[in-house]
């Protein structure tokens, strides 16, 4: 359908439509005409699980910094699988009139051209590896060398880790250990490196915080996590541990990766599992793979878009569109949400020897405001999916939060001794609020952070998130596997938290609204309004997916719910905190 909106002309175009080509997408290609000169000058690739960012450099060079989206370390930190850097002997790719290179978001590849020769990157949208085809006008030996910057254990101090992008751990007293890739030796003309964990924050976590009980129920997700690359080529031979190189030049030239993250016994049991992905991942022709690729992303811009013409700004904002869900696919896919403080497309450099990250001057590894999960900021990655039918990349959001239920309602139990389950607004991918919220040294249940302290209200906006999801698509399975078990625990810690008041209504108190009003507000206008909001919609869900314990609940909460708060503003001016509260305070 066509909408004209003065002064633009919107067409927007959903699933069922078939774009030719995917004009639509190409027509929003990023293209420069001038190699880089460093990270500040790449551009993402990724199959919603496996990304990097892929740059060029004035010598020619093509440097990948990859991404993997579960590749967390023995400290919680997301971690970047490693760096390649891939020299051509002669070098075609240093600058010339011709030179281009194009992110093609039709096809979720990056391609280098000068002249005739060509570079094509893409990550498979089917398997986790990464494929690099180079075609050259003159015979050319490549060498690809992985770039590691972990090469030994270390300790920061205190005010090292919070510098250091480490939020979560800002009031540790004993600073933090970090350790060492693992360099695995050259074989079969393959190279291999990793990262393991050999020991785990997490049971310090469920220490400070009071649910040491809880760990035997809970096993350690970070403790021997392993996650790290495997490196080949048709004609490439192993130079060193690190390095492959061509065995003789040739016109056609190709270098795979390979990423897998897992829980292993060593490393070495790691690379056995990786090898069995590689083996897999190999068993399709690269021809096949290309076209199975250009498949998803083919399917991916028919699912919906939108394309805006008519002024300069109109075509700018298009683009940025495009772009954005583009960059959602390239890291939605995976294990665990995308963050909210750059995606899997943060980039650092090399640091001096005994130099630690800091915001102005950092490594890969670093990312302003930590390692957790912020609901307020991360949902708004996630609205937007709805709309546009990407369920897909909506399900990472949706299963963290199903997957730490049980671990919610323990918590709750063990701390307020009643039903239901609630989740703080920063969160470790397992649930728990982080450390630096919690308090190092705090001595009781509630947070130290006023900030965060009773900052509960996301899991209802997730809940609203998942009505929309079924509204959508109506999925029963969906409904009984995630949307009921988050509502069931959701409501009920809203009914069994705070007493009534007077009048019978819940009474909610302490309570905080958003971050605006921390330590005294009463009956807080977000929490009141996402109930009233959520809880007709519930009992509006088909009778055959609900049973009647779950409706009396519903309609229970419904009824004790206080009035939605209201005040006025004047001079453009908030209203005193607790204005509109029922009790007057």
């Amino acid at each position: 359908m066509k909408l004209k909106i003065t002064p633009l002309f919107l067409l927007l175009l959903t699933t069922g439509v078939i774009a030719q080509e995917n004009h639509f997408a190409a027509a929003n290609d990023v293209a420069w005409n001038a190699p880089g000169t460093n990270e500040n000058n790449s551009l993402p690739l990724g199959n919603g699980d496996l990304a990097l960012n892929v740059w060029t450099e004035t010598n020619g060079d093509i440097v990948l910094l990859l991404a993997k989206s579960d590749a967390w370390s023995e400290n919680g930190q997301l971690l970047k699988p490693g760096r390649v850097r891939v020299t051509l002997t002669p070098n075609p790719f240093i600058a010339s009139a011709n030179f281009t290179q194009t992110l093609k978001l039709e096809s979720g590849a990056v391609q280098i051209q000068n002249g005739k020769n060509v570079a094509r990157l893409w990550v498979d949208a089917n398997h986790p590896a990464i494929h690099l085809e180079i075609k050259t006008e003159q015979p050319a030996r490549l060498t690809a060398k992985s770039e590691l910057w972990r090469t030994q254990d270390y300790h920061l101090n205190p005010r090292a880790v919070s510098q250091a992008g480490f939020f979560e751990w800002g009031n540790n007293p004993n600073g933090l250990d970090f350790e060492a890739d693992t360099i695995l030796p050259a074989q079969n003309n393959q190279v291999a490196w990793c990262h393991f964990n050999s020991h785990s924050i997490y049971p310090l976590v469920f220490e400070r915080e009071h649910l040491e009980s809880l760990l035997p129920k809970y096993p350690d997700p970070l403790l021997h996590r392993c996650f790290g690359v495997t490196m080949k080529g048709p004609d490439l031979q192993s130079e060193n541990n690190l390095t492959l190189k061509s065995a003789k030049a040739a016109k056609s030239l190709r270098l795979d990766l390979y990423a897998l993250t897992q829980q292993a016994d060593s490393p070495a049991d790691w690379k056995s599992a990786l090898d069995k992905v590689v083996a897999s991942t190999d068993a399709v022709k690269i021809k096949a793979a290309w076209q199975a690729h250009q498949q998803w992303w083919t399917d991916f811009w028919n699912r919906s878009w939108i394309h805006v013409s008519g002024s300069p700004d109109a075509g700018e904002v298009s683009q940025s569109y495009a772009i954005q869900r583009y960059l959602t696919a390239c890291a939605g896919r995976g294990a665990q949400p995308i963050k909210f403080n750059g995606s899997l497309f943060t980039v650092g450099h090399d640091l001096p020897d005994g130099k630690s990250s800091s915001e102005g001057n950092h490594d890969p590894d670093y990312r302003a405001w930590g390692n957790s999960f912020w609901n307020q900021n991360t949902r708004l990655i996630y609205w937007p999916l709805l709309a546009s039918g990407d369920f897909d990349l909506l399900a990472p959001w949706f299963n963290m939060y199903v997957r730490a239920l049980p671990l919610a309602k323990d918590r709750t139990q063990l701390y307020f001794h009643h039903g239901g389950g609630a989740f703080i607004e920063t969160i470790y991918f397992w649930g728990l609020p982080n450390v630096n919220d919690f308090g190092w040294n705090n001595p009781g249940p509630e947070l130290s952070s006023e900030w965060m302290r009773y900052h509960v209200q996301g899991g209802l906006e997730v809940l609203a998130q998942m009505l929309d999801r079924y509204d959508y698509a109506p999925d029963a399975a969906f409904a009984k596997n995630q949307l009921l078990p988050l509502a069931d625990a959701v409501i009920a810690f809203y009914d069994e938290h705070w007493k009534r008041g007077a009048d019978g209504k819940i009474l909610m108190s302490p309570a905080q609204s958003i971050e605006t009003y921390q330590v005294d507000a009463v009956n807080p206008t977000p929490d009141v309004a996402g109930l009233m909001s959520v809880l007709p919609r519930l009992l509006a869900l088909p009778a055959n997916l609900t049973d009647e314990t779950q409706r009396n609940l519903w309609s229970k909460v419904l009824k004790d719910l206080p009035p939605l708060p209201m005040g006025t503003t004047a001079k453009g001016k908030l209203p005193p905190r607790g204005q509109g509260d029922p009790d007057g305070k």
